[in-house]
């Protein structure tokens, strides 16, 4: 019997973590990328020793240039922000690790994991936690409960996590790592992935096998659709008259956007887009009717409401795409959705097929070979995204009616939009996440490239534009990034423009000065509540917010970051601002280009609705007339339930199929 034992490394447990993940790569369809681009993080006493040593040494054994270099955050939600916005750009692909402290250290990263998970979008958070042997406790920022003395506030991450564990022993931790790997590159299972690192634990040393941190190259699979299913879907295209596309981001993480192409134009298919779902055609092609939903076109809305067919590809089913379910309304519609992961699937009794949106396309096209819509159906398309496409331009370029009554240097939200539209390159990309212009953004941007429309509208959480648009830059550095953000979202987290100085990272932020929550209030005002709470007022002498708006100059606080600021009053100046921003060293930092709008002038309509309760008592007549609007619009919702014959039956209607 051999004796010979197996070869063995001696290192701390934090030291073995990012050995580890330098050694992890992606792979699909044969290209081979890392899996993790470095780490982001914020020291303090619970990982300092730990992790930081490991960052540390492992730079120096390196000579410096390190496969997993370490980039200093200035905010823990924002460095997830930053991981999440890499990982999308990438195509969930490759990633970031953020580690953070014990204590608020650590649950400032709980947002980020939310944002990450809701979104299915891979990252790693390294939070560190209480002491494992507890000799000490309790300790500083410990969470003591006295039914439960293995509880940290790390715990917290559970439900937002899609994978989850506490090394609490340095043995657990091949297990761990190997586990959070697994769900990271698993395209179904993807989201946030926490592995909690007790402070002393990270210290810890250990006898590690060296097979532990050979390269592994982990396969990002494309699974194929089943040919009963791809069969079923054919059979319920052939039989629609109105079908209609509904694309979503999974299009893009699959890097469907050529087979979509090739099934919309030998169909004739019409296509409308979720958020995460925007791009998947270019601005122009003759089957894009644009953004569907709450936020969508008048184009696309206008299908999807006559449509008796709805093919969902790569798309969740939220509530802004289904218009709070109120978007479909033919009577027999029947729903085929096209995803990865059979839970969204098996939403509205959908005929599901489970599979990679590009080789369910692909056989899908071969299987529907000889149906096309009949020419009317298609004429109604060019006509009613012509008469959208016309309110777009409207709203980019105002005429009088419009600039006249704004005060002087003080544009339209529309305006500022399209003039980076136009502005920009066809490769540079715009982002968001919250306020009025994500859905500004999803109704009039013209999107020329697969990967320039980035906005987060899954968690829309405040404060992702600044730390996302440094995480797009460092994942495509070819691209310039336009950070589109309003005051209310710049004063949540302005703080990585200092992280962007640093690192000299390009981006350019467009601070949008409307002096308040400009969504928030025009819905407050759609609501009967009177834009109540909403504006950035003095308070008047009767008490209440509405009295002159404050002196917050956003423009001194960006330039006292170390940003390079631009402040503009006029079109003019704004598109030489936008001109000068794309010409600034691709190593000279941040640019903030400040521009004043007016938050009562609002983008065109969509024609659409979103479910958000109103008081049904009130005192306000305001109030009463916005809950008998909110009653009208109750009734047009639609449980999208229908079972029976998922081939579907139209009604016949004058657009009737054509089977070529």
């Amino acid at each position: 019997m051999s004796t010979e034992r197996a070869a063995t490394v001696r290192l701390t447990v934090a030291q073995a973590t990012t050995r580890f993940l330098a050694a992890q790569w992606s792979e699909r369809d044969g290209e081979r990328r890392r899996l993790f681009a470095g780490v982001l993080g914020i020291f303090g006493h619970g990982n300092v020793a730990g992790i930081g040593q490991a960052l540390l040494q492992q730079e120096h054994e390196a000579d410096g240039a390190t496969d997993l270099p370490y980039v200093l955050a200035r905010n823990e939600q924002a460095m997830v922000h930053t991981a999440v916005a890499y990982a999308r750009q990438r195509d969930r692909l490759a990633t970031w690790a953020c580690t953070a402290s014990i204590g608020p250290g650590s649950t400032n990263m709980l947002t980020g994991a939310a944002l990450a998970t809701i979104n299915r979008i891979p990252v790693l958070l390294l939070p560190s936690d209480t002491f494992a042997t507890r000799v000490s406790t309790p300790v500083l920022q410990e969470l003591e409960q006295e039914y439960a003395a293995d509880i940290s506030v790390n715990d917290a991450f559970r439900p937002l996590s899609r994978f989850f564990d506490r090394i609490s022993r340095p043995e657990q931790l091949p297990s761990a790592l190997l586990g959070a790997m697994r769900v990271l590159t698993d395209p179904v299972l993807t989201g946030a992935v926490t592995l909690a690192l007790p402070q002393d634990v990270q210290a810890e040393a250990h006898d590690w096998p060296v097979e532990l941190f050979a390269p592994r190259t982990w396969h990002i699979a494309r699974p194929p659709a089943e040919a009963s299913r791809v069969e079923a879907a054919a059979a319920a295209v052939r039989a629609a008259r109105r079908p209609v596309i509904v694309a979503g981001g999974g299009v893009h993480y699959s890097g469907a956007e050529d087979a979509l192409r090739a099934f919309a134009e030998a169909t004739g298919i019409p296509v409308g887009e979720t958020q995460a779902g925007k791009g998947s055609l270019p601005h122009g092609h003759p089957r894009l009717m644009g953004a569907v939903g709450s936020t969508g076109t008048t184009a696309a809305n206008a299908l999807a409401r006559d449509a008796d067919l709805v093919i969902g590809v790569g798309t969740r089913w939220s509530d802004f795409t289904t218009a709070s379910r109120t978007a479909f309304q033919h009577p027999g519609v029947r729903f085929v959705n096209v995803n990865i992961a059979a839970f969204d699937a098996g939403k509205h009794a959908g005929l599901s097929v489970v599979a990679d949106a590009r080789e369910a396309l692909t056989a899908l096209t071969a299987a529907v070979d000889g149906y096309r819509v009949p020419v009317a159906y298609e004429e109604r398309q060019a006509a009613g995204w012509a008469d959208w496409d016309a309110e777009v331009e409207a709203a980019y370029h105002p005429d009088v009616s419009v600039t006249d009554k704004l005060a002087e240097g003080v544009l339209t939200q529309s305006t500022v939009l399209g003039c980076v539209n136009e502005r920009s390159d066809p490769r540079d990309v715009v982002l968001c996440a919250a306020g009025s212009m994500p859905g500004d953004l999803h109704k009039l941007w013209r999107v020329r490239d697969r990967k320039a429309y980035h906005v987060e509208y899954g968690y829309s959480c405040m404060g992702y534009e600044i730390p996302a648009a440094i995480g797009v830059r460092l994942a495509d550095g070819s691209r310039d990034v336009f950070a589109m953000v309003g005051d209310g979202g710049y004063l949540m987290m302005p703080t990585e423009l200092v992280t962007a100085v640093q690192e000299r990272v390009k981006v350019i932020v467009v601070l949008v000065q409307n002096n308040g929550f400009h969504s928030i209030g025009s819905l407050s005002e759609s609501l009967g509540s009177q834009r109540f709470g909403t504006r950035y007022r003095y308070r008047s002498a009767d008490g209440r917010l509405d009295g002159p708006p404050l002196p917050t100059d956003l423009a001194a606080n960006a330039r006292s970051l170390g940003a390079h600021v631009i402040e503009v009053h006029s079109r003019a100046e704004l598109e030489a601002a936008i001109d000068r921003a794309k010409a600034w060293p691709d190593d000279g930092g941040p640019v903030v280009i400040h521009v004043e709008t007016d938050p009562l002038v609002p983008a065109p309509d969509s024609e659409s609705w979103w479910d958000v309760p109103v008081s049904e008592q009130s005192t306000l007549e305001s109030t009463r007339a916005a809950h008998a609007e909110y009653a009208a619009h109750k009734r047009a919702q639609r449980p999208l339930l229908a079972a029976g014959d998922a081939a579907g039956r139209g009604d016949g209607g004058e657009d009737g199929a054509g089977h070529g």
